[in-house]
């Protein structure tokens, strides 16, 4: 074994070519070569023909990439789930062409797809974007009911050895079901895959970066910037978790307020717009007129006057009567808002103009006057301060 070695410096050096190398590098002429060099696959005719191709097909594609996203559109409005945004496509031919040409893993001298047209899944592609994490459990179940799944993935937003720098998505493989291609408008689909992706804008986020990220693959990364990546992979983790957990605080103290409003637990309900409406949908009644930024703009009000939960807010207003004040100041019934920033105006009196100055207050004075003369009790009632 150990004569070997020599014996197979000696052939090396004789003139059998290295491989990869071309026999004129190592000082030997070419021409004496018993075979002549071979020139490999042919990557470049391979995507033309693989481009020719797509391009005959690359409508129906989009056709079909925009059908499932009707569908995906259409559920996600009936079950109401908020997504920022529902995107279709076809591939482009560019894009297509250059994966057309990716060298396989095991043999880099043979393409990967010997078929492009029929083994690249991601033709037709469609992508949910998502404000939070639990919609996007939410939208894969729907995709699982209504589509047939032909394969599902998650891609973590750490990184592996070896791989591309990553974000997390969830990424399908799906056909339309057989009971959809039996319509008309779906036949033409029948056994064709989409991609859909379904993201947080966050890992959107990520993914858009990455597609100007140079470095691709985790050896050719310098380490001070890998480090970098790793670390912002793990930030933007912790704050889609982070948005979630938010989010369901929120809606947690929403349902509790309503809970304690209905109680009667007034003092432990914190003054919000949402609690503020559930507190005047209850003493006054509802009111589907009112707007959203209506409710916050007289919670606002209700903080620069000094009250801190809705027990001071009932004491101060309790001795009123809202349709009186209102027909008192107005000849007629005003709206629920109306209705009760009147009533804070009777109970609290000066004091309003001094915790809040409005912009007008002559106007406020105004009221003041009418609440008098017709005998209207105007209080003195401070909130802490």
């Amino acid at each position: 074994m150990e004569d070997a070695q020599p014996e197979a410096q000696e052939e090396t050096a004789s003139g059998d070519r290295l491989e990869g190398v071309h026999p004129s590098a190592l000082g030997v002429d070419s021409d004496a070569t018993e075979q002549p060099a071979d020139p490999g696959f042919d990557f470049d005719a391979h995507r033309r023909k693989a481009v020719d191709q797509y391009e005959t097909e690359r409508e129906s594609f989009e056709e079909c990439a925009q059908a499932v996203r009707s569908v995906l559109k259409t559920v996600l409005e009936v079950e109401r789930i908020e997504t920022l945004s529902i995107e279709a496509r076809a591939k482009e031919i560019e894009s297509f062409g250059k994966k057309a040409i990716t060298p396989a893993e095991d043999d880099p001298g043979q393409p990967k797809y010997a078929d492009p047209l029929s083994e690249i899944t991601d033709l037709a592609g469609v992508r949910v974007i998502t404000f939070l994490l639990a919609a996007v459990e939410k939208v894969n179940g729907l995709i699982e009911r209504e589509f047939e799944v032909v394969e599902k993935s998650t891609k973590s937003g750490l990184f592996e050895e070896g791989q591309k720098l990553g974000y997390q998505s969830v990424h399908y493989l799906v056909k339309f079901s057989p009971a959809r291609c039996a319509l008309p408008e779906y036949a033409r689909f029948e056994g064709r895959t989409t991609e859909i992706q379904v993201r947080t804008i966050l890992q959107h986020g990520w993914a858009e970066i990455e597609h100007d990220i140079q470095y691709k693959a985790i050896s050719t990364i310098p380490d001070s910037i890998r480090r970098r990546f790793m670390s912002l992979a793990g930030l933007v983790e912790i704050a889609d978790r982070e948005f979630q957990a938010i989010s369901d605080e929120d809606e947690r103290m929403r349902k509790d307020a309503r809970r304690l409003v209905g109680l009667g637990k007034l003092d432990e309900v914190e003054i919000t717009a949402d609690s503020l409406k559930a507190y005047l949908d209850s003493k006054y009644g509802s009111d589907r007129r009112m707007s959203a930024w209506s409710y916050s703009w007289v919670t606002r009000m209700l903080k620069r006057l000094g009250f801190e939960n809705f027990g001071e807010v009932d004491t101060a207003v309790s001795q009123y009567n809202d349709d009186q004040v209102s027909r008192v100041l107005w000849g007629s019934r005003q709206g629920q808002l109306s209705r009760f920033e009147n009533v804070l105006v009777a109970a609290l009196g000066e004091e309003f103009f001094i915790r809040f100055r409005p912009g007008h207050p002559d106007f406020y004075r105004g009221m003041l006057e009418k609440l008098r003369a017709a005998n209207v009790h105007v209080g003195t009632y401070q909130p802490r301060p």
